[in-house]
């Protein structure tokens, strides 16, 4: 198990790792491979959680985030982040920084600050109780 999720670690850095920056369309990851998603008439940070999480954290049974959470709540809260509405902006940081279990650390050369800051936007849009 242990080889498993760190295989799933490295897979994760190095699909990050190979993604191009500064094209007009941004690739998204989806299914592990990638695909392009237009961010027209998306909340702010869409894209930018498209192309960074949505392969870990996106809708499917293929989707290793998605499934921990699922495993983990078992339904009380929704598995998919960007259905949640209890996220903090400061969590989400935090855990994308650190990581958590086998979620890897992302540094501000693979996830921007101004990317992070996006992506946190989105998955907070419908937290009413949010600072």
């Amino acid at each position: 198990m242990r080889n498993a999720g760190m295989r799933l670690a490295i897979a994760c850095v190095c699909l990050f790792a190979a993604q191009a920056a500064g094209a007009q369309e941004q690739r998204v990851p989806s299914s592990w491979t990638t695909a392009t998603v237009s961010g027209e008439g998306q909340p702010r940070g869409y894209v930018e959680y498209q192309r960074f999480c949505s392969m870990c954290h996106g809708e499917g049974a293929d989707k290793p985030g998605t499934m921990a959470l699922d495993a983990k709540y078992k339904g009380a809260i929704p598995a998919l982040l960007d259905k949640r509405t209890d996220l903090m902006p400061g969590l989400i940081k935090l855990y994308v920084r650190n990581g958590i279990t086998v979620m890897p650390t992302f540094r501000k050369t693979e996830i921007s600050d101004a990317d992070l800051n996006a992506i946190a936007a989105y998955l907070t849009r419908n937290n009413k109780s949010k600072p």
